[in-house]
């Protein structure tokens, strides 16, 4: 059930103009892009999902879910999920929208995901409040990680079974 009318939707024209108007501070922007550049990425692949966290109908925060074969850099799960480019939109931040809106995502997954049993990230070793939010929301560190762009990243995971 949708907690005080925040959402997860796939990405729709109606909320393009939301999404335009995404304002994120340099020291995010170095872990995540903006979602306009995100969603233009994810256009150029079939098995790329673009989602939106609303708040009364409005985008305020978004994420592509991927399911072509850059997951296997993250996880060797088949029925796995990766989710990337995750922002709040700078001026909604520290509403509870990000909390509020990803503690919905084992329901969306599982109801347009059936296959699905897992759903992976990374994230910055330097990111502390991205990596705060995601425990909170139940991923746990894998112990896996990586090299990004801005060094060492850590590989969580939501277990959806």
């Amino acid at each position: 059930m949708p907690e005080l009318g925040v959402t997860l939707d796939f990405y729709k024209q109606e909320y393009e103009e939301s999404i335009k108007h995404f304002t994120l501070p340099s020291h995010q922007q170095k872990y995540s892009p903006l979602p306009i550049e995100a969603l233009e990425t994810a256009s150029l692949k079939i098995d790329r999902y673009p989602v939106v966290i609303t708040a009364n109908k409005k985008a305020v925060g978004f994420f592509v879910l991927y399911a072509d074969n850059f997951i296997y850099k993250h996880t060797n799960n088949p029925n796995a999920l990766l989710l990337m480019d995750f922002s709040v939109n700078y001026s909604e931040q520290g509403k509870g929208f990000a909390k509020r809106g990803l503690s919905q995502l084992k329901r969306f997954v599982r109801d347009n995901f059936g296959e699905c049993d897992e759903v992976v990230l990374g994230v910055n070793y330097k990111n502390f409040r991205a990596q705060k939010l995601y425990e909170k929301i139940g991923f746990i560190d894998t112990g896996r990680r990586i090299m990004g762009e801005n060094g060492k990243i850590f590989i969580l995971n939501l277990s959806l079974i």
